[in-house]
């Protein structure tokens, strides 16, 4: 795939919801609330939606497993909403796995977070993405979120990246809004730049961006593709009255370690049966379920 065929434009656009993956109470996959939630989302006009990214707990899934919630996803969707597959990790090798595994799948691209805890070189985390990028006709989402990950994946970098056929766009969930500009002297206008940051997501765009890989989306959806409707259509003003009634899920959301609170507003809206985690995620305390609440209130959800 190169920079010539830009149909992935399309669904890297507006409102994409980092999805939660819905478990019954022995932790196993709900597929009646996976359902439930691939309804809800095509019905409110979501662009995409990735699937076991950070959200979805990846990190308590295990391999067979990541892959089967990506599978059941694709076949509830059944063509009627693109499919984002999470698939990074923080061994190459494995990630080119878990990237393989989706290939003909029937996934639009693959959003692969930098690697984790062993901290890579700006050179190390280049020759990690390009490795994936030679071993996959797959589109590329590159994915930097220092705050879980322990490295940063610089301006610099992305330029690079960006030169490499399937890398088409990027997940930039620092909160930094500076690098929207930083990144863009660097790339084409092909290359596509999210934010993983709902709360600065509105401002991102503002400032050239395509949309958000949202938390929020998954209890407001509907709120956040108009939201991210006017803001790419240049009404600021209308915009920004809708994300005030957003703004306290976009930080409430977060009072927790995410998913935590987004599954128990999911619940709490009977949008899946059960709010279970897997350890080490513990369920929401008794003050972090007031927070939401006041926040599902506020955004008129309630």
């Amino acid at each position: 795939m190169s920079h010539s065929n830009t149909n992935y434009k399309e669904f890297l656009t507006g409102s994409i919801v980092a999805v939660i993956t819905p478990m019954d109470t022995k932790g196993r996959l709900d597929k009646q609330s996976l359902k439930k939630l691939v309804e809800y989302h095509i019905e409110s006009g979501t662009s995409a939606i990735v699937s076991v990214g950070t959200t979805g707990e990846s990190a308590t899934l295990n391999h067979k497993e990541h892959i089967d919630v990506v599978r059941e996803t694709l076949e509830l969707a059944d063509g009627r909403i693109p499919i984002i597959a999470g698939a990074g990790a923080n061994a190459t090798a494995e990630a080119i796995s878990l990237t393989q595994e989706f290939e003909k799948s029937g996934v639009v691209g693959c959003l692969t977070v930098t690697p984790y805890y062993n901290r890579p070189s700006q050179e190390g985390l280049y020759q990690h993405f390009k490795a994936i990028s030679e071993n996959t006709s797959l589109p590329q989402i590159l994915y930097n979120v220092p705050s879980r990950t322990g490295c940063d994946l610089l301006p610099e970098t992305v330029g690079r990246l960006a030169k490499l056929a399937n890398i088409v766009a990027i997940k930039e969930a620092t909160g930094n809004l500076a690098r929207v500009h930083q990144i863009k002297e660097l790339v084409d206008d092909n290359f596509v730049l999210l934010t993983g940051d709902d709360a600065t997501a509105l401002d991102f765009m503002q400032l050239g961006g395509k949309g958000v890989i949202s938390v929020t989306s998954n209890v407001a959806a509907a709120q956040m593709v108009k939201m991210c409707d006017l803001a790419l259509a240049g009404k600021y003003t209308e915009a920004r009255e809708l994300n005030k009634l957003l703004m306290g899920l976009h930080q409430q959301l977060f009072v927790e370690p995410n998913p935590i609170p987004a599954k128990w507003a999911c619940h709490r809206l009977g949008l899946i049966s059960d709010d279970t985690l897997r350890l080490p995620m513990t369920p929401l305390t008794v003050s972090g379920q007031q927070k939401v609440e006041e926040a599902l209130k506020f955004a008129g959800l309630l």
